[in-house]
C-alpha cells in the first residue's frame, strides 16, 4: 500500500511538470505589437506591457528599447532606430524588430514575444544616380514624341514617402517630362531647330509625397542632332565677278563661289556644278571644281579685243531633299586684251620653301613669309590678296614691293593647305587678272595630346573570371597627323600586375582569376601617349567593380563548441556564442544557423548569434548533450558547413538526501544489553542524486528521547550507529534517536531528517513501534555537537578511555558488521510480517513553510 502511494504521488509530480512545460511553451509564443516611429529621441514612450502581463520585467535585448521593470513602460533607447538600416530597401510588408521579454515572478516566469513595428518617416530626400542625365533627340521629331529616360530617381522610404512625382524647375516650351507607369517619359512639345538652338538645359525635380515633401534635382542635357534639313546658299557678295587679260595661260584661277550649309557634318556638303545655261564657249573655256568651287582656265586665251563671259554656278546638297531647287549664283568674267607686255610678280621666299611652295609650321606666329616684286607692270597698278585668307599684304613705299606675312597663327588640324591668290589691280581698284597663286602649306606639330573618349571608365566583373579575358576597350584620340597623332597605351607602375593593355588597340585583360574576397575594387590608370617629338600623354582612370559570387562556405570558429551550464539555467538564457563568418557578401555572405539531429532543448538565436536553452535541464536527468549546428548561407546554390556542439550541464544543490535506511520512521530494532561497547548496531544509509560536494553527505545525532543517559552515537561519514559505552540497567527501553542527514552544498546545504528507534532488551523478540516523539527542535542548522547523545557521564569521562573503546570498536567492527546485518535481516522480515507500518513516509527537514509538519506527526 505504501508502495502505491508513492508511485500516485510521483506520477502527479510528473504530470504537472509536463503541463507546466506546456504552459510555457504556449506563453513563449504569445506576443504584442506595438508602432514606433523611426529617428526618434531617447526616452520616448512607446506602449507598455503592463496591462497585459504581471511583474517583474525584463528584456532579453535591450539594443533599441528600454523596458521598466516595475511598471512594463516601454521607452525607446540611445540607440536610435533607423528603419533603412534595420529593414533592407526591398522587403515588403512592415519593417519589424522581434524582441523577447521575461515576464513575472521567478516560480511563473513566461516569456512573451514583442513585435515592433518601425514606421516610417519622410527622412530621406529622392536621390538621382547621376547629376547629370543626357540624352538626344533628332531635330526632325515630330511634337507629341515621347522617350523614355534612364536614371529615375530613388528614396529609399517607404509608402507615400518613397513615392516620387517629377517636373521641370523652370517652364520650358519645347519639353515636358510625365510619368507614364513605372517610367520616366521626356514628351517634346514644340518643334526643334538644331540651327537655332542645338542644346536644352533644364533642371529636372524628383519631390516625394511625404506631409513635408522632400526634393532631389538633376540636370538634363537634351541635345539636338542635326538632320539634312537646310539646303546651300551663297554668299552675301554674290554674284562674283573678275578680269583677266587675253593672254591669259591655262590653269589660271579666275575666282572661287563659296556657299554654305547651315547643317553640320556630312548634311553641310555641298556640290558645285555649271548650269546648263551656259554657252558651250564658256563651258570650254572654264571650268570648275566640284568641292572647292575653284573656277579655272581649261584653255589659254588668245584675245585682242575685249570679251566677256556670264557663268551660271550652281551649289546643292548630294543628301538634301530633290524637291529643294539648288542654289544659283552668277561669275561675270571679263577678258581685257593685251596692250602691252604681260607684268610679272616675282617672289623671294622669306620663309622655308620647297618646289615654290612656303612651309610653315603651325601655331608660328604672324610672320613674313615672301617678298613680292612686280616687273614690268602697268603704271598704277597694285598687288591685293582675294578672298578670306588668314594673310595679308604690306607695301614696301620704298622700292614698291610687297610683303607678304601670316595674320595668325594657323591651326594644321582645321585646314592645312592654304591656295593665296595674289591679283593685279588698277589705280580704281579695278581687278585685272590674276597673275599669281603662292601655295602655303602647314607643317604639323606635335601640340594636341590624345584625348580619351571619356576620362572615366567602370567595369563589373564576376570574381571566378576566366583569365586572360579582354573585359574593356578604352579608345583615344590625337588630332595631329602622321606620327604626332599615333596612340599607343600603357598602364601606369603602380597598377596591378594582373592587369595588361593592348599597346595598339587599348584592350584591357586581366591575366588572374579575380577574389572579391581578397580585393573588392581595383583602380587602374591607362595612359595614352603619341608618337610626337616631345611625345604627349593623357591618362584615364578605370574603375574595376568585383562582384561577389557564392564561392565561399560558412565557417565556423571553432568545429567544435564546449559549453558549461548550471542546471537550474532560466529558459531562452543564453548558452555560448555561436561565432561563424562567411567571407562572401550580400545574400551570399548572409548566415543562418540551425540546431541539426539534436535532441535537447536548444534553439539558435540567429539575430544575437547565440545559442539558447528552452526548457529547464535537470543534471539529475540527463548530464550531457550532444549535437551538431549547420550553417548556411542564402546564396544560390545555398552552401553550408556543420560544427559539433557539447553542452556539459553542471551541478546545483537542488536535491535533499534521501534516507534508504531505515526505510521508515517506525522502524524498531531490539539491543541486547550484553552488546559490548563501541559496536555497530545499525546503520543509516542515503543517498543524493547530486553530484560532487552536493551528494556528499554526512550524518548528526541532533537529539534523542529520553534526552540524558543515551549510550549511542553515529559516525558521520558511514552512518554506522555504535554503542559509546557498555550499557547499564538505567539504558533499558526505548531510545528515539533523532538524525540529521546533510549533504555537502554551498552556501546552504540540504537536509532530511530520520528517527532511529532503538530498544535496549534482555529478549530479542520484534519490537514494535506506532509512533515517534512529538518534541523536536525548533531549527535544525548543521550540527556542531558531537554525534553522541548528551549523557553527563559521557562527559565525564577519561579521554583515554574514549580512546580505547574506539580502538576496540574498530578491531571488532568486522565481526559485529556480519552479526549487525544477520540481525537487521531477521529483524525486517519479522517487521513485514507482524509490524503495521506506513512505507516511504520520511520527515521533511523543518523550516518556515512546514513549521506544522512537527506537530501533526
Amino acid at each position: 500500500m505504501g508502495d502505491g502511494i508513492c508511485d500516485n504521488m510521483n506520477a502527479a509530480v510528473l504530470l504537472q511538470k509536463v503541463l507546466f512545460v506546456v504552459v510555457l511553451k504556449q506563453a513563449m509564443y504569445s506576443a504584442l505589437s506595438l508602432r514606433v516611429q523611426e529617428e526618434q529621441q531617447e526616452g520616448v514612450h512607446i506602449g507598455t506591457i503592463g496591462r497585459d502581463y504581471p511583474g517583474p520585467y525584463r528584456l532579453l535585448d535591450q539594443d533599441y528599447i528600454h523596458l521598466h521593470e516595475s511598471t512594463g513602460d516601454l521607452y525607446t533607447t540611445k540607440q536610435i532606430i533607423d528603419r533603412e538600416i534595420v529593414c533592407p530597401p526591398q522587403q515588403d510588408g512592415d519593417c519589424t524588430i522581434t524582441l523577447y521579454a521575461v515576464v513575472g515572478p521567478q516560480n511563473i516566469t513566461e516569456v512573451i514575444e514583442i513585435v515592433l513595428i518601425v514606421e516610417d518617416i519622410n527622412d530621406n530626400a529622392p536621390l538621382f544616380p547621376e547629376s547629370v542625365i543626357c540624352f538626344s533627340v533628332a531635330e526632325d521629331e515630330s511634337v507629341g514624341a515621347s522617350f523614355i529616360l534612364d536614371g529615375e530617381a530613388h528614396d529609399v522610404d517607404s509608402d507615400i514617402n518613397g513615392q516620387i512625382s517629377y517636373h521641370l524647375q523652370n517652364y520650358s516650351e519645347f519639353f515636358a517630362v510625365i510619368e507614364r507607369g513605372p517610367a520616366l517619359v521626356l514628351v517634346l512639345r514644340r518643334e526643334l531647330d538644331r540651327e537655332i538652338q542645338d542644346n536644352h538645359q533644364m533642371t529636372l525635380v524628383a519631390v516625394d509625397h511625404g506631409l513635408r515633401p522632400l526634393s532631389g534635382t538633376a540636370t538634363l542635357m537634351v541635345t539636338v542632332t542635326d538632320v539634312n534639313d537646310n539646303c546651300p546658299e551663297f554668299d552675301p557678295d554674290s554674284p562674283y565677278s573678275a578680269t583677266i587679260s587675253g593672254n591669259t595661260s591655262k590653269g589660271s584661277v579666275i575666282a572661287q563661289v563659296k556657299a554654305t550649309d547651315r547643317d553640320v557634318g556630312h548634311n553641310a556638303a555641298v556640290d558645285y556644278s555649271f548650269s546648263w545655261k551656259n554657252s558651250d564657249k564658256a563651258m570650254a573655256l572654264f571650268q570648275l571644281d566640284r568641292h572647292s568651287g575653284l573656277i579655272t582656265l581649261a584653255d589659254d586665251v588668245r584675245a585682242d579685243s575685249p570679251d566677256e563671259f556670264v557663268l551660271n554656278v550652281l551649289a546643292s546638297d548630294p543628301l538634301c531633299s530633290p524637291r529643294s531647287p539648288p542654289a544659283t549664283s552668277e561669275v561675270t568674267v571679263s577678258v581685257t586684251p593685251v596692250t602691252g607686255p604681260e607684268p610679272v610678280i616675282k617672289i623671294r621666299f622669306i620663309a622655308e620653301h620647297e618646289n615654290q611652295t612656303i612651309l610653315l609650321q603651325e601655331n608660328t606666329p604672324p610672320a613674313a613669309l615672301a617678298l613680292l616684286e612686280l616687273e614690268d607692270g602697268v603704271g598704277g597698278c597694285a598687288l591685293s590678296i582675294e578672298g578670306d585668307v588668314p594673310f595679308s599684304l604690306k607695301p614696301q613705299t620704298q622700292n614698291g614691293n610687297y610683303l607678304l606675312s601670316s595674320s595668325k597663327p594657323l591651326d594644321f588640324e582645321m585646314l592645312s593647305e592654304y591656295h593665296v591668290s595674289v591679283v593685279i589691280t588698277n589705280a580704281q581698284g579695278k581687278r585685272l587678272y590674276y597673275k599669281k597663286e603662292i601655295k602655303v602649306l602647314l607643317v604639323d606639330v606635335n601640340d594636341n595630346a590624345p584625348r580619351f573618349n571619356q576620362t572615366h571608365y567602370q567595369i563589373v566583373l564576376e570574381e571566378n573570371n576566366k583569365p586572360g579575358a579582354g573585359i574593356l576597350q578604352v579608345r583615344a584620340f590625337d588630332p595631329d597627323s602622321q606620327h604626332n597623332g599615333r596612340v599607343f597605351y600603357r598602364l601606369s607602375r603602380n597598377t596591378s600586375p594582373i592587369f595588361h593593355v593592348d599597346r595598339v588597340t587599348g584592350e584591357l585583360s586581366v591575366s588572374a582569376s579575380l577574389d572579391r574576397e581578397q580585393q573588392e575594387s581595383y583602380t587602374l590608370t591607362v595612359l595614352a601617349r603619341d608618337s610626337g617629338i616631345p611625345p604627349l600623354e593623357t591618362s584615364a582612370s578605370v574603375s574595376v567593380h568585383v562582384l561577389d559570387q557564392n564561392d565561399n562556405v560558412p565557417s565556423f570558429l571553432t568545429p567544435h563548441f564546449i559549453f558549461f551550464v548550471p542546471e537550474n539555467i532560466p529558459r531562452l538564457a543564453p548558452v555560448g556564442k555561436i561565432g561563424v563568418t562567411d567571407t562572401d557578401k550580400g545574400d551570399n555572405g548572409e548566415v543562418e544557423v540551425r540546431v541539426f539531429n539534436g535532441t535537447g532543448p536548444f534553439v539558435m538565436d540567429n539575430v544575437q548569434g547565440t545559442l539558447r536553452c528552452t526548457e529547464e535541464l535537470d543534471r539529475e536527468e540527463r548530464d550531457r548533450y550532444e549535437f551538431f549546428l549547420v550553417a548556411l548561407d542564402r546564396g544560390s546554390p545555398s552552401l553550408s558547413s556543420s560544427a559539433r556542439v557539447t553542452i556539459f550541464v553542471e551541478d546545483m544543490n537542488d536535491n535533499q538526501p534521501q534516507v534508504i535506511l531505515p526505510s521508515s520512521n517506525l522502524t524498531c530494532l531490539t539491543v541486547s544489553p550484553s552488546t559490548p561497547a563501541g559496536s555497530m548496531v545499525t546503520r543509516i544509509y542515503a543517498m543524493d542524486t547530486d553530484s560532487g560536494i552536493n551528494s556528499d553527505i554526512t550524518y548528526h545525532l541532533v537529539g534523542s528521547e529520553p534526552a540524558q543517559n543515551c549510550p549511542f552515537q553515529i559516525d558521520p561519514h558511514s552512518g554506522n550507529v555504535s554503542l559509546a559505552q557498555h550499557l547499564m540497567g538505567q539504558d533499558y527501553g526505548m531510545h528515539h534517536l533523532f538524525i540529521v542527514v546533510s549533504d555537502g552544498g554551498k552556501p546552504i546545504p540540504l537536509q532530511t531528517t530520520v528517527w532511529v528507534n532503538l530498544l535496549v532488551n534482555e529478549t530479542l523478540a520484534p519490537c514494535r513501534l506506532d509512533s515517534v516523539p512529538k518534541s523536536l527542535p525548533s531549527r535544525l542548522p548543521r550540527p556542531t555537537m558531537p554525534n553522541q547523545c548528551e549523557t553527563s557521564e559521557q562527559y565525564g569521562q577519561n579521554p583515554k578511555l574514549i580512546l580505547l573503546i574506539g580502538l576496540g570498536m574498530v578491531v571488532l567492527s568486522l565481526c559485529l558488521l556480519s552479526i549487525a546485518v544477520g540481525l537487521f535481516v531477521k529483524q525486517r522480515n519479522m517487521r513485514h510480517i507482524n509490524v503495521n507500518v506506513k512505507a516511504c513516509e520520511i520527515i521533511p527537514l523543518r523550516d518556515k513553510h512546514s513549521s506544522d509538519h512537527w506537530e501533526k506527526d
